[in-house]
């Protein structure tokens, strides 16, 4: 499993992972004409085609795009929400592959007008969203057969996983936690990944009332509550600042008091791609321990 390169790439992680998300099974969009050199954007994305076992078509990759490993020997475009049009063109793709979100817009303007197939790959933070995904990638390859059996796979694994949680009664509260720099509490609230990871793992988000990543007073950190924090992770090294224990509206939690804590690596925990159900099974197991069934 390969990790996100420091505090910066998992923060942009995070906050790359916060769609206008589409309600209901998205329509399946058309196979690129000439699907030879394509610039994948987005980790679950690139994730999915080497899945497929179509990364011989790939000629370059966003730098969200850490696994697998093989991933990271591609040409890095930069960052999705900050792409350059001349970046992204100068490896001669015959298709661009996006996830829904990528910007800045002007770029994605630009790429969309150039003579070089666009194909947007639609982003939610759910079940059917992660299945949707690899059908949508599958098809823009021309790979529709094995993207199926791969979307069967995956729908299966998210299927057994949700039943393993879904006996639990007593739903823990867990604030995610994207960054403490400065002493300010950087939080998920709703329409993120993080936000939709803790839901499938059968726990509840303890802010409300917003949408997307924010720093939340003291006051609505004691508010909230949670059971739990939850943070990413580098190779066992925490990337988003100090011990979040060490942060008062925290401590007087009742996270704070008992010192709960998660951290998981941040393109396991985040990218609701193939690897989504084992991400949710850890999670669970790490929020519920014995209650969750394999």
């Amino acid at each position: 499993m390969r990790f996100l390169p420091g505090l910066a790439c998992a923060v942009a992680l995070a906050l790359s992972l916060v769609p206008t998300a589409p309600s209901g099974a998205v329509e399946i969009e058309g196979a690129f004409a000439d699907a030879s050199r394509i610039a994948s954007i987005g980790g679950a994305v690139t994730e999915i085609v080497f899945a497929l076992g179509e990364e011989g078509r790939l000629v370059a990759r966003d730098s969200t795009s850490v696994y697998p490993p093989e991933a990271l020997k591609l040409p890095d475009v930069g960052y999705m929400r900050q792409l350059s049009p001349e970046g992204v063109l100068s490896v001669h793709p015959t298709g661009i592959l996006a996830i829904q979100g990528s910007g800045p817009r002007e770029a994605v303007d630009v790429l969309k007008k150039s003579d070089v197939a666009y194909l947007e790959v639609p982003e939610r933070f759910d079940h059917v969203g992660i299945v949707d995904k690899i059908r949508v990638v599958g098809k823009a390859l021309g790979a529709g057969d094995r993207a199926e059996a791969l979307a069967d796979a995956v729908d299966a694994r998210l299927k057994a996983v949700e039943k393993s949680v879904a006996s639990i009664e007593d739903r823990k509260r867990v604030l995610f936690v994207l960054s403490l720099q400065g002493g300010k509490v950087m939080a998920a609230g709703a329409d993120t990944a993080a936000d939709g990871i803790i839901r499938l793992a059968g726990a509840v988000n303890a802010v409300e009332g917003y949408s997307g990543y924010k720093q939340l007073s003291d006051e609505a950190v004691i508010t909230a509550d949670p059971d739990l924090v939850l943070m990413m992770e580098q190779d066992d090294t925490p990337v988003s600042g100090s011990d979040p224990f060490d942060n008062p509206a925290i401590a007087a939690t009742a996270a704070g008091k008992s010192r709960a804590l998660v951290r998981m690596q941040g393109s396991y925990l985040l990218s609701f791609g193939p690897r989504t159900a084992e991400a949710i099974h850890d999670l669970a197991v790490s929020i519920y321990g014995q209650q969750v069934t394999d």
